[in-house]
């Protein structure tokens, strides 16, 4: 069972978001401050970190900041009621994973919450090989036949969502959101653009894909 810390000064929001997400089979716990969420966090291991931005004590910018001077890896969402893209900016620069606007829906908070728990498993896994490649994530390197591929960051991005995902139709929008990060303004004609390089750079003929294979009106999979 997936631990989540839910940070929110407003027992109604927090409490429904507990029984929400315990009802999706998480184990939930509550802090109430910002200092409180600190001694949670160090103390236990927990698996994500809802972080609400304005709470009393130390702030969800704060916390963010500290959790990650300390070393701390856990995936955190921070929930915000502010609109301006600058302060968006500012949580993901201070080490937030993703962030979502309240009022928010739970259905999109439980996907976002599904897919940093998706991106953190697949974490775990040193390397990944698929015909004659070898995707390692900790190097962040595509080798073909041992030796390197020469791939860009978010090249490497798009192939790393593909194999975690993998046998998964992704649409254009998930491919943004894991590769580009939610909010990006990026055309579908740039996803397509950066597939075709891709697929030149991992396919043994690129204009028969044997590995990311277009899904006609949904997307891509992956078949590795």
């Amino acid at each position: 069972m997936k631990r989540i810390l839910v940070v929110e000064d407003e027992s109604a929001i927090a409490f429904g978001l507990q029984l929400d997400l315990k009802n999706e089979g998480y184990d939930v716990e509550i802090a109430s401050n910002g200092e409180s969420a600190l001694r949670h966090a160090q103390k236990e291991a927990y698996d994500l970190i809802l972080l609400d931005v304005m709470l009393p004590r130390k702030d969800g910018y704060e916390v963010c900041r500290d959790l990650r001077r300390v070393g701390l890896k856990t995936p955190i969402i921070m929930l915000t009621a502010k609109t301006h893209e600058a302060e968006k900016v500012l949580g993901l620069e201070t080490g937030a994973d993703d962030y979502v606007t309240k009022p928010f829906s739970p259905r999109e908070l439980r996907a976002r919450i599904k897919a940093a728990l998706r991106r953190t498993a697949g974490d775990d896994v040193p390397a990944y090989r698929f015909g004659d490649a070898e995707v390692d994530f900790k190097r962040c390197e595509l080798r073909r036949a041992g030796k390197p591929v020469d791939l860009t960051a978010l090249e490497f991005k798009l192939l790393a969502a593909f194999v975690r995902n993998g046998g998964k139709v992704l649409s254009r929008d998930q491919l943004l959101d894991l590769v580009w990060g939610h909010g990006a303004f990026v055309t579908d004609r740039v996803v397509d653009n950066h597939v075709v390089t891709l697929r030149k750079k991992i396919e043994p003929d690129p204009s028969k894909p044997r590995y990311i294979i277009s899904v006609r009106g949904m997307g891509y999979r992956f078949d590795g």
